[in-house]
């Protein structure tokens, strides 16, 4: 595609990047066959083949309309089409790009400006875990539509007694105190609250095989949720505090490789190097987390030893009673971290029966982080079409590798959903 960009953007890095990345992209409309949002609405400027037409004739000097923001912020990035083109056009950088410039020069309503500014606020509030507890309280008697937000409780007394806590790191030195091999998590920012099983349940596993996970004092949010809602730079900031968090434990190799059990905070982590390579200050040590960086699926499968050793500490009996999972691969995990097979293969070989949905595995499910709450008729609509091929198999369950989506698919079945890794620690001999 040929590409002349105005002076505003000429030899910048963005308009460097954003050039290289147009001048790939062919226009064939490949990419529009497996995008969801076209699928539903079939409007062109609704598919990637569209949204790169409106941020090349921005680039171009092309002045942008309200409706071009619009039709930015109903993309997913779900990354669908990255796996699809054959030219391996790096849609999701260009979407981040022009949805930077077109933040710029698009003023929002204030409404939408006062609800992007709750939802960061909210979200990454440490009084989120507290005000959600609340909301757990008096669920039975909010609206539907709240309802469907706010997970079951879980009582806290429950998994104090099932579970170690998971000790945080100050420095380097504590991590003496124990031998063996080490791993960081991340905690993140919803996830604790909204499904604290999912670490809790990945660091008894690891434990059962020799490993002790931690967190890192001072690391947070992966800085996803502040990026896909256009504040770049306050996103950027949290990858450089989670970096500060995380190197002095890289740095003396007293951690081995930061594991990642939700997979849209995987494929954020993975993306510091390139995220971060104009810092000079943290361009480096952002290739190197990035370089240790592993979903928690694709790690076991890299340490077979580990995986052997697992599979003769589980309960086949109780593997057994587990019976058919129906399996939804994030887009995060199947598109942005190319992992498509991982959780089914690591799975399988440990004996349990997951299954893909028979039609459209490959789509999204419509949580996509804050989208849910953003465009609730499109997530809805996806999130309904998702369980009808999920739930068409009749499992006992369905996994998946990403808190947003397990909240998203359960708001709407009475099938349990849950992270694989929970599923897993079920059957760990003695629990």
């Amino acid at each position: 595609m040929q590409t002349t960009l105005s002076p505003e953007f000429l030899n910048t890095p963005e308009g460097v990047e954003a050039e290289s990345i147009l001048r790939k992209c062919v226009h064939c409309g490949f990419c529009t066959a497996t995008c969801p949002t076209y699928q539903l609405l079939g409007d062109e400027l609704d598919g990637p083949r569209g949204r790169i037409y409106l941020i090349k004739q921005t680039l171009e000097g092309a002045k942008p309309s309200e409706k071009t923001q619009q039709h930015l912020d109903k993309c997913l990035t779900c990354r669908n089409c990255e796996t699809t083109c054959p030219s391996g056009v790096q849609y999701a950088r260009l979407l981040d790009i022009g949805r930077g410039i077109v933040e710029k020069k698009v003023t929002r309503s204030f409404a939408q400006q006062g609800l992007r500014w709750l939802l960061r606020t909210a979200l990454l509030s440490p009084y989120f875990g507290p005000a959600l507890r609340l909301g757990q309280w008096v669920r039975p008697i909010l609206p539907k539509i709240l309802k469907a937000k706010v997970p079951r409780r879980i009582k806290e007394r429950y998994l104090i007694n099932k579970y170690p806590k998971i000790k945080t790191i100050k420095e380097p030195a504590q991590l003496h105190l124990t031998p063996g091999r080490k791993v960081l998590l991340l905690a993140g920012c919803v996830q604790p609250a909204m499904a604290p099983g999912i670490n809790l349940s990945t660091a008894r596993v690891l434990s059962a095989v020799g490993v002790h996970a931690f967190y890192a004092a001072g690391a947070g949010c992966c800085g996803a949720l502040s990026h896909h809602l256009n504040a770049q730079q306050e996103a950027l900031d949290q990858m450089r505090r989670n970096i500060d968090a995380w190197w002095p434990l890289i740095n003396q190799g007293e951690v081995e490789a930061l594991i990642m059990t939700a997979s849209g905070c995987g494929v954020s982590v993975k993306e510091y190097g390139h995220l971060l390579a104009q810092d000079p200050q943290y361009a480096l040590k952002a290739q190197e987390v990035a370089q240790r960086t592993f979903d928690l699926s694709e790690w076991f499968l890299k340490e077979q030893a580990l995986l052997s050793d697992l599979r003769g500490k589980l309960d086949l009996d109780q593997i057994a009673r587990t019976g058919l999972q129906a399996y939804h691969p994030p887009c995060t995990l199947q598109h942005g971290q190319q992992l498509k097979d991982t959780v089914q293969v690591l799975a399988r070989g440990l004996g349990f029966k997951l299954a893909l949905a028979e039609q459209e595995a490959h789509l999204c499910c419509g949580s996509a982080g804050t989208y849910s709450l953003l465009n609730p008729g499109i997530a809805n609509a996806l999130k309904e079409r998702k369980l009808t091929h999920l739930t068409a198999m009749n499992p006992k369950g369905i996994v998946s590798a990403n808190v947003g989506c397990i909240t998203h698919l359960q708001s709407a079945t009475q099938t349990p959903v849950r992270h694989w890794i929970e599923m897993v620690e079920e059957c760990l001999g003695g629990a």
